[in-house]
């Protein structure tokens, strides 16, 4: 029953572009990997991770030469990393902070489908990135969650208690919360933020 419970939800709550806004490119002589759209930056990497659920995510990494802190950035639906791009050089430029952003499973180039469980293992998969690849720390991290990458987001920040902030960008309370005005959480919710964000050890932003 909760499988059939969570792939009806996910039916309603995931909207990845079709087709995706970009492809990867990988050039023959230096093997770097772009994004389509976009041409090769010196301070960008665009990477491939593997998942504990068995799915291979893209993500892309902005480095910036002063930064202390680093955004790990799970966006809203109905978008992909083709459409985030220069947004993450915007933030990453102003804000001046390392950026990781990713596509979730069935986004963009990504593989496998959507789903609730599938996010919390893309995100796991981008925070092991960050301290592996990049050598960031929990109490320099920032996770950013915009819509839909509020869950996620909050997911995995109930299990860090020193990172060094939580922004939330529109997030949603719960999935069925999004579509009706209820006043309690039933066990076929998806994204249970509402209860989940009590949990959350540091610092957190709500902006709309």
């Amino acid at each position: 029953m909760g499988g059939v419970t969570s792939s009806v939800a996910a039916r309603f709550a995931f909207f990845p572009p079709s087709p995706p806004s970009y492809q990867l490119v990988t050039d023959e002589l230096t093997e770097l990997t772009t994004l389509s759209r976009f041409p090769h930056r010196e301070n960008v990497e665009v990477l491939r991770l593997p998942t504990r659920r068995g799915h291979q995510i893209v993500a892309v990494y902005v480095r910036h030469p002063m930064a202390t802190s680093t955004l790990l950035y799970s966006h809203g639906n109905a978008a992909d990393l083709g459409q985030m791009y220069e947004l993450f050089i915007e933030l990453s430029i102003h804000l001046r902070v390392n950026l990781l952003g990713y596509d979730y499973s069935g986004y963009g180039q990504s593989s496998g489908k959507p789903s609730e469980q599938n996010t919390y293992a893309d995100i796991e998969a981008a925070y092991k990135c960050l301290q592996e690849n990049f050598g960031a720390k929990e109490e320099d991290i920032i996770l950013y969650g915009q819509s839909l990458g509020s869950g996620p987001t909050l997911d995995l920040a109930t299990r860090l208690p020193n990172l060094k902030a939580v922004v939330l960008h529109s997030p949603i309370l719960s999935g069925l919360r999004v579509m009706y005005p209820v006043k309690r959480t039933y066990w076929f919710d998806i994204y249970k933020n509402i209860d989940k964000i009590q949990l959350v050890n540091c610092p957190v932003l709500v902006i709309h």
